[in-house]
């Protein structure tokens, strides 16, 4: 999952540097998830890096019991598609993150594709190697 979450800031990165943005924008504004201030540039990132591990994990368990074995890569990206619709479609607007759902949202959804696509090939990969 470690993997996953790396790739997965891919997409709002790459739109975060063509388009002049923070690169580090959605990181400082995960900070929010742990109660930390988004304007303290060395606490935001490090605490915004500390909240995206902690979802990432807790999501990763989830497509790790949900996700069909031997398609879990194409899985993955609907379910990327729904873990978006929930994260910042409604748990961020309902517990008011504005620094979440102030995020460009086409780069948030990409993050989240990238991010359920690529926990599912792992998983189909790290299940066959078990065998």
């Amino acid at each position: 999952m470690a993997v996953a979450a790396v790739v997965s800031g891919a997409p709002s990165t790459a739109h975060a540097l063509a388009t002049g943005r923070d690169p580090l924008g959605a990181t400082r504004a995960a900070a929010s998830l742990a109660g930390l201030p988004t304007d303290r540039p060395v606490l935001s990132v490090l605490g915004g890096g500390a909240a995206h591990v902690v979802v990432s994990c807790v999501w990763g368990i989830v497509l790790v019991v949900a996700l069909p074995a031997g398609r879990r890569g194409r899985w993955g990206i609907v379910a990327g598609a729904l873990i978006w619709v929930l994260d910042l479609g409604i748990i961020a607007r309902v517990t008011r993150r504005d620094a979440i759902t102030a995020l460009p949202q086409v780069p948030q959804l990409g993050d989240h594709l990238a991010f359920g696509g690529a926990a599912g090939v792992l998983l189909d990969r790290w299940t066959a190697d078990r065998r």
